[in-house]
């Protein structure tokens, strides 16, 4: 295609008489190109431009607003945080509270509790001392009259004679007795 259209621009230039320079454009085209980029020029400023511009502080407006609300809702957020951290403490210094008091109830449960049972004991061991004082005065009161019953049929087969009264036996025995606590029995 280019050797076709070539020997032609050279035929068209050696036929014009005037030499063909690629590089300055024909002035008709020149004067033509600079109108229709004025127009151009006068169309774009007048009804495209100010579309742009347009559009241009909406976004502007709009970034602004949501920047604002990004703001609101990060500050929102930011006190909401410190708001949970806040009760968080609360509940921790509360927890530890409750945790302090439970163990101050347990410590006072369990002294109750040995104090309790330290009175429950003493309360036994007197029991049971009563209980055996009793039992060695029923005892001692059963030796004496079984001592004294057999001291006296001892000392009635020995002396030959019945002690059977009641008035000597009592002396009998009281005398038997005072010697075997004493330490010499028989002796007199």
């Amino acid at each position: 295609m280019q050797t076709l259209i070539l020997p032609g621009v050279v035929r068209a230039a050696e036929e014009g008489g005037h030499e063909l320079n690629p590089l300055l454009p024909h002035p008709i085209e020149l004067i033509l190109s600079l109108v229709v980029f004025g127009l151009l020029f006068l169309l774009i400023r007048k009804f495209v431009a100010p579309k742009f511009e347009e559009i241009y502080t909406e976004r502007t407006k709009a970034i602004e607003g949501g920047l604002a609300a990004a703001e609101t809702k990060q500050a929102e957020a930011d006190a909401k945080l410190a708001e949970l951290e806040q009760q968080l403490a609360d509940a921790r210094h509360e927890a530890a509270r409750i945790r302090e008091e439970a163990r101050e109830q347990g410590a006072q449960i369990v002294a109750e509790m040995r104090e309790q049972a330290q009175t429950e004991a003493a309360r036994i061991v007197e029991h049971g001392k009563a209980q055996i004082e009793a039992e060695r005065q029923q005892a001692v009161t059963s030796l004496r009259s079984e001592v004294g019953t057999l001291a006296t049929t001892l000392a009635g087969r020995i002396v030959g004679e019945s002690l059977e009264d009641d008035e000597r036996q009592g002396r009998v025995v009281e005398r038997f007795l005072a010697d075997l606590e004493a330490g010499t029995p028989g002796v007199n």
